[in-house]
């Protein structure tokens, strides 16, 4: 009995019975598996938190296409709605201009029949003052008479 490794392994037996006495393997087995059943509980967290963040994001994305399609529809309406104010004003000027260029044609057509008018008047009154002249100068009173009725016979015809 007094062997070394005899006394060791009764020291080791005798631990060993001190171990199982105390329950330390249910000890261990318990604390392995809270501590496999926290980890899997992070792991199940995180896969939420992934999937959740994989929704936002799927969220965002979406909303910023449709923020981006608005802001193209406001973009395309903004320069459709130019394009029609500046054919509008286009058409404005021209429809002005010609206004105003068929209003000074008017007023210049006025302005060469008055000075046609102005023109012809002046020629009666001088052709008339010639005329006067003339016959002052040729016609006698005999001759002058003569014509009065002979214009006064012409005026009575055309009147009736």
């Amino acid at each position: 009995m007094g062997d070394q490794t005899f006394w060791a392994l009764v020291a080791l037996i005798i631990f060993l019975g001190i171990i199982v006495y105390v329950k330390v393997p249910g000890m261990i087995t318990k604390a392995l598996d809270d501590r496999a059943a926290k980890i899997r509980n992070e792991l199940e967290e995180a896969r939420k938190l992934r999937e959740e963040a994989q929704a936002l994001l799927a969220e965002y994305q979406k909303k910023r296409k449709e923020a981006e399609k608005e802001a193209s529809e406001i973009v395309d309406a903004a320069k459709r709605e130019a394009e029609a104010i500046t054919a509008e004003a286009r058409d404005k000027t021209e429809e002005y201009v010609a206004r105003r260029t068929a209003l000074a044609e008017q007023k210049i057509a006025q302005a060469e029949s008055d000075a046609m008018d102005e023109v012809r008047g002046s020629a009666v009154d001088m052709a008339l003052a010639a005329a006067t002249q003339i016959l002052g100068e040729k016609v006698t009173a005999k001759t002058a008479g003569d014509l009065f009725k002979k214009s006064l016979d012409d005026v009575k015809t055309r009147m009736n």
